[in-house]
């Protein structure tokens, strides 16, 4: 799924099947649906949820943990 398509799907009331757990938290965070996409992340283990989970940080809440999340996720919080 290209970016076009991925924001077109925002319009709808459910993610498109079979993405990925880190894109399925973006996708509800495009939604404005913080909450649920934050305990997506936090559920999964991978290092694209590290990710998705200290961006969700760094744009949601300012949160000083953002640096320790990021390096899980194995980038620099500059990367976010």
């Amino acid at each position: 799924m290209d970016l076009s398509k991925f924001k077109n799907s925002l319009s709808h009331a459910k993610p498109p099947a079979g993405l990925a757990p880190a894109l399925v938290a973006l996708w509800w965070a495009g939604k404005d649906k913080w909450d649920k996409a934050h305990n997506i992340v936090m559920d999964e283990g991978d290092r694209d949820c590290a990710w998705v989970h200290a961006y969700l940080r760094c744009v949601d809440e300012g949160d000083v943990r953002v640096r320790l999340t990021a390096e899980r996720g194995g980038r620099a919080r500059e990367q976010l």
